[in-house]
């Protein structure tokens, strides 16, 4: 199985430091879902890891993380993509649970469902904790310069887990990925 995790929250739509609190907020970033249309073409399962604490927080509730998550996927169907699952941890931090990224339940969850190996899988985010998610399960971690990724490229840069590519979105990444399949056909 091919597949690949996505982050949200700066891969695949805009961040925002006061929360995405609303589908009217929910904005892709450009060419995000011509990226997920040209991985699914190409034969690739996309699934999604998100945190969105905003829930424990009372910023939105889960009809409004419902409402965003329908708006993300008429958005991707539109381009021709398909997203085939969507895994979220609603905590807050010092919860203390085992889903939110960087402790890896969420990802480990997405690989048993798909029943993919986590050396064959890559995970594209922009934060550290993204990496680490999957990187603790021996998968390929991906940074993207998008949402918060040139912040983590600046801070974290040292404490990237190894061999973590980056690329300057996910449109880069999916063109990289698809150029590489070419060349071993």
């Amino acid at each position: 199985m091919k597949l690949i995790i996505l982050d949200r929250d700066g891969v695949i739509n805009q961040d925002r430091d006061d929360f995405v609190k609303s589908a009217d907020e929910w904005l892709p970033i450009d060419g995000s879902m011509d990226a997920i249309a040209f991985l699914t073409q190409a034969g690739y399962t996309l699934a999604v890891a998100t945190n969105q604490s905003g829930i424990a927080r009372q910023y939105f509730t889960m009809q409004t993380l419902n409402e965003m998550h329908s708006k993300m996927h008429k958005l991707v169907r539109q381009a021709g993509g398909e997203i085939s699952g969507i895994w979220y941890c609603p905590h807050l931090a010092d919860h203390q649970c085992d889903c939110r990224k960087p402790k890896s339940g969420m990802i480990l969850d997405i690989l048993q469902r798909f029943n993919a190996e986590a050396s064959e899988t890559w995970l594209v985010g922009d934060s550290l904790r993204d990496l680490q998610a999957i990187a603790n399960v021996g998968g390929k971690p991906v940074l993207v310069r998008t949402g918060k990724g040139m912040k983590t490229l600046e801070k974290d840069k040292d404490s990237l887990p190894e061999n973590t590519q980056i690329f300057d979105d996910l449109l880069a990444f999916s063109q990289f990925l698809i150029h590489c399949d070419d060349a071993d056909d």
